[in-house]
């Protein structure tokens, strides 16, 4: 046992601090996309339509839908019951092979009719970064499938999000997010975010090496970019040529946000692959997907002994599932795919008047997603706080831009206090 103990020429161990003092101030929830060291955070207690009030009592406009998704805003009874329901009856139980349960069946069912894409079956899991590794792995399986295994490689646009797991980090085209997470999965290469001869150059250069194009129809995270006119269809035509799988990110743009089910609807552009969650269940629920369209589906169906061994222990998650179903009931009910229009109409103007100003640089969006671009003598940190310290939540991205992409249920009065604070805190 010799070495396991101090002893004259083995130096002793420093006392261990207890855990009281390895805490310090700091919380015990290690915060996801914050400086580890930070001590203290907004609490967030309740919320109510596009309103959530934090622990001091204050109400402030969600001008985020959280993070992207709360479509049909905060507080909805009809949802809690919903889960409630399913949880009494069956909170969880794997489907895989050779199990199912209703919730999960019902929800593809309906998720299917209104596909960005026609003779899709649905693949479930419970995140947007779950979606998009799973999206990347089918391409590249299904490939296999129909006999070319020599596509692998995957191609994703500079400034795309595309999650956090490391098929997805790998994929993304923000560079502070990948910083020292390497190394990355091999076979996925990004090229310019707008340059269409580069990506074309790109794929004539591999060949039948492609896999697939990755992309967020509008890049969101990095700053609500829109696409160029006529980009998303020269990515169709690429793909086509080269026999390449197009996916289509729509974790941020799908179920309404863009005044269309799905942001392939609102361009016209027919995606192979699409990834879907957050405003699926509008967060009460962690819920992700993709949709396996036809050419897709064609390749993993071709051999009735092939075994897809791909799949997370919550894929088809009976109390996400239903609180789907009840969050889709809700957006059909209230018109929410159609309000999203309004609320995009009505936040743009606000923001270009700002813009005519000369108080914010410009604006960009699409839908009812929405970038405050600022002057090089702003700061989008310093305006975050003080727009929150007035009452407002937005999100900044860099030092250069503020993103809006407020719940669909929010007022018109709501959106003119959006607004208004950013007037006041850019004054």
């Amino acid at each position: 046992m010799r070495g396991l103990l101090p002893s004259d020429d083995v130096p002793s161990a420093q006392p261990v601090p207890s855990a009281h003092a390895l805490s310090s101030a700091l919380p015990a929830f290690l915060h996801p996309f914050a400086k580890p060291t930070r001590e203290s955070f907004v609490r967030i207690v309740r919320g109510d339509g596009a309103l959530v009030w934090d622990a001091d009592g204050r109400d402030l406009v969600d001008g985020m839908a959280s993070l992207w998704y709360c479509a049909i805003g905060h507080g909805r009874q009809e949802m809690a019951d919903t889960i409630a329901a399913q949880a009494s009856t069956l909170a969880a139980y794997s489907c895989f092979d050779p199990f199912t349960n209703d919730p999960a069946e019902q929800l593809a069912a309906e998720l299917h009719e209104i596909a960005p894409m026609a003779d899709s079956r649905v693949f479930l899991c419970c995140s947007g970064s779950e979606a998009v590794d799973s999206a990347m792995k089918l391409a590249r399986i299904a490939h296999v499938q129909a006999g070319q295994p020599q596509r692998k490689l995957i191609i994703s646009r500079v400034r795309g999000y595309h999650g956090v797991a490391y098929g997805g980090t790998s994929a993304q085209g923000i560079a502070p997010n990948r910083q020292d997470f390497g190394p990355f999965v091999e076979g996925v290469v990004q090229v310019p975010s707008d340059d269409v001869e580069a990506l074309a150059s790109l794929m004539a250069e591999h060949g039948d090496t492609v896999a697939a194009v990755i992309t967020e129809p509008v890049q969101g995270a990095g700053g609500i970019f829109p696409p160029a006119e006529g980009y998303l269809e020269s990515l169709r035509k690429l793909c086509d040529q080269h026999g390449a799988f197009l996916i289509f990110d729509e974790v941020i743009t799908g179920y309404g946000r863009l005044g269309s089910w799905f942001a392939a609807h609102h361009f016209g552009v027919r995606p192979d692959l699409v990834t879907f969650a957050k405003a699926v269940t509008s967060g009460y629920q962690p819920l992700g997907g993709v949709f396996v369209g036809p050419a897709v589906r064609a390749g993993l169906e071709a051999d009735p002994d092939f075994f897809l061994r791909h799949g997370f222990t919550y894929s088809g998650h009976p109390v996400a599932c239903a609180a789907g179903l009840t969050n889709l009931a809700i957006i059909r009910r209230e018109g929410l795919v159609e309000r999203a229009t309004h609320v995009g109409a009505q936040l743009s103007a606000g923001l270009r008047s700002l813009a005519s100003d000369g108080q914010i640089d410009h604006t960009r969006g699409e839908g009812a997603m929405w970038a405050a671009g600022l002057r090089a003598d702003q700061n989008a940190m310093a305006i975050r706080d003080e727009m929150l310290r007035r009452g407002v939540i937005c999100r900044a991205i860099n030092t250069d831009t503020l993103t809006f992409c407020p719940p669909l249920v929010i007022t018109d009065d709501q959106i003119a206090r959006i607004v208004d604070t950013l007037a006041a805190a850019t004054a």
